[in-house]
């Protein structure tokens, strides 16, 4: 005998998707010296600070999980929002589940997984709506060619190299790459370069208009982006760990 699921008396149902989010790579596991330099950050930038959920890594520390609690409530003082932990042994699993925070490991082991359980893919054909005359750009091995405007709610990635995109980014789209991210159209939507800690990526696109921008895990939303780039070519790039915008010659 089978039993009928009915689908309008669901309450919820477990989507994938990959959210923009914050590493904070911890150096040290001194609560007090983190205090120190997060109160130093949040006088030169206080708008980051509302809220923001972020990702404790604690891969570069010893026995962070004596202090994980305390880290914690510091982050929380500073109106940082841990929502889980990345790295470390058993002990530092089991601390921060005792913390009702989630766990990840290594980002090494993370990203071998993820490129493991990835199947290949192939460029799409040629879309009618595509209205720009694009400069192709060859991706490097690894990398995605996408042909056509990314609608709203649509989620292109490339986890292993870069992304060229030969059309336009609607709001509410997302583009993810290891490598780098171009666009040959409006970039209306959220664009994240180098996913898996890549410093060197960037994000190159025709006309401004993203609501994030994000290469390494740093990124800018569209109210931190000077007015005067918007709608305009531009290249995005790290510069001593900061994400700067610029016009591309």
């Amino acid at each position: 005998m089978s039993l009928k699921v009915d689908r309008d008396s669901m309450a919820f149902t477990f989507k994938g998707g990959m959210l923009p989010m914050t590493v904070m790579e911890l150096s040290s596991a001194d609560p007090e010296r983190i205090r120190e330099q997060l109160a130093g950050k949040l006088s030169q930038s206080p708008a980051f600070f509302q809220h923001t959920p972020v990702v404790l890594s604690v891969e570069k520390v010893d026995e962070p999980h004596l202090a994980l609690e305390r880290i914690c409530a510091v982050c929380r003082a500073h109106k940082l929002l841990p929502v889980a932990v990345r790295g470390g042994a058993d002990p530092v699993k089991q601390s921060a589940w005792a913390l009702g925070l989630g766990w990840f490991p290594p980002q090494e082991e993370a990203r071998a997984r993820t490129l493991e359980s990835v199947p290949p893919v192939e460029a799409e054909p040629q879309s009618d709506d595509v209205e720009v005359e694009a400069l192709e750009a060859a991706p490097a091995p690894g990398g995605r060619i996408f042909r056509g405007t990314v609608r709203s709610g649509q989620q292109v990635t490339a986890p292993d190299g870069d992304l060229v995109v030969v059309g336009s980014v609607n709001a509410g789209a997302e583009l993810l790459a290891a490598g780098n991210v171009h666009v040959y159209g409006a970039l209306r939507g959220r664009a994240l370069a180098g996913i898996h800690g890549d410093h060197k990526a960037g994000i190159f696109c025709r006309e401004l208009r993203a609501e994030l921008l994000s290469v390494a895990g740093n990124y800018k939303r569209l109210e931190d982006i000077d007015p005067q780039l918007l709608g305009g070519s531009v290249q995005v790039a790290l510069e001593d760990d900061q994400l700067c915008i610029k016009p591309l010659a």
